[in-house]
């Protein structure tokens, strides 16, 4: 992608909001060098976990697609990273351009939530994301099949509010969001301390046995959303537990909240998260962002490097009012966001439900 036609996320007004300003304080912490060992004495990595055994279904007819994506990407992984990133750029524009439904659902959000912005510089945002996406396929698949190629890239700043909480006995649950470079995000997490995962399994049963396989090298234990048991036992061992709220699900579990400016159907589980634990060491929650500073914005020769930031506890956390703290998550979300807009995944419809159901505005 030709320089002019990138988006530039130095742009970006900042926030007079207190989310933002401690994630720019939070920055300023010395960075914490990669192969930094284990933290935590009470949640040391384990063995890792099971894998979803194969299933012969998976040979179907209706599955061979997946199988020749995989065939097709896996062998690509293997390339030096600058290639594997112009390939993903590549494939990214592609997408944008074949994929109509996907790109108006991106613009629409990015309308929504920058509505200050000129249409032709939402446009430039809109075509970034499926770039970065498609960089974050590669990601993905590396952070599987080859993590170690990503070996003295990476920078950490606020570990020492969870180095802390940990001390004090108690989990962490890190509110993470969905950013293009997902569990690029996991792996890194993963060189610094031990941690779990919430997941919501996938409809296709072999995509989520890929999903769920890789990723068992990267996270001691994998959380359906609909394991609550598994849950409470990681909290109460004392986990550290991602955990991405940033979706929309509906209202059952949920409620309205603003995102960006815009009503949004805010599920309210790390509510119930904070309550799980022992009351003489309640879970702590954080905000967690991850970030890919690409090539493109590096001096020639240079790898692609990383910055993972952990935010400050959050304070009287739960209140009585759940649509005040469903405001303030979003709020921390919205504030790490907004460092590059344009790694997070905007062609999700996050404003699909209104206060009086579905809203028409994806149609």
């Amino acid at each position: 992608m030709k320089a002019p036609e990138q988006y530039d996320p130095s742009k970006i007004p900042s926030k007079n909001s207190t989310p933002s300003q401690s994630v720019q304080q939070s920055a300023k912490s010395p960075a914490i060098p990669t192969g930094t060992p284990t933290i935590t004495q009470t949640h040391k990595r384990t063995a890792q976990a099971d894998k979803k055994p194969f299933q012969w279904q998976f040979l179907l007819p209706r599955y061979w697609g997946i199988w020749l994506l995989f065939v097709v990407f896996l062998p690509m992984i293997y390339l030096p990273l600058r290639w594997q990133f112009w390939l993903g750029r590549k494939i990214g524009i592609l997408i944008y351009k074949v994929a109509g439904s996907r790109r108006q659902d991106t613009l629409i959000n990015l309308k929504l939530a920058f509505p200050e912005k000129p249409e032709a510089e939402r446009e430039l945002m809109a075509k970034q994301v499926f770039v970065n996406q498609g960089i974050g396929v590669f990601e993905t698949l590396c952070a599987w099949f080859r993590p170690n190629v990503f070996t003295r890239t990476v920078s950490i700043s606020g570990l020492q509010y969870l180095i802390n909480a940990q001390k004090d006995n108690r989990p962490v649950i890190l509110l993470g969001a969905h950013y293009t470079m997902l569990d690029l995000g996991g792996l890194f997490c993963a060189q610094f301390f031990a941690l779990d995962a919430m997941y919501r399994p996938q409809n296709n049963a072999l995509l989520d046995w890929f999903i769920y396989n890789g990723r068992t090298r990267i996270f001691g234990k994998q959380i359906s959303s609909r394991d609550m048991r598994s849950l409470v036992s990681s909290i109460k061992a004392g986990h550290v537990i991602w955990y991405s709220p940033d979706q929309d699900y509906g209202l059952k579990q949920g409620v309205m909240a603003p995102f960006f400016g815009v009503p949004a159907a805010t599920i309210t589980a790390s509510r119930r998260m904070a309550k799980l634990g022992d009351k003489q060491h309640p879970p702590a929650l954080m905000a967690l962002h991850t970030y890919r500073q690409t090539p493109d914005n590096l001096p020639s020769g240079k790898r692609p490097h990383y910055h993972l930031t952990i935010t400050p506890e959050l304070d009287n956390y739960p209140s009585n009012d759940e649509v005040a703290d469903a405001t303030r998550i979003n709020e921390v979300l919205e504030g790490l966001i907004r460092i590059d807009p344009t790694q997070w995944m905007w062609f999700h419809r996050r404003f699909k439900n209104s206060p009086d159901g579905r809203t028409e505005i994806y149609k």
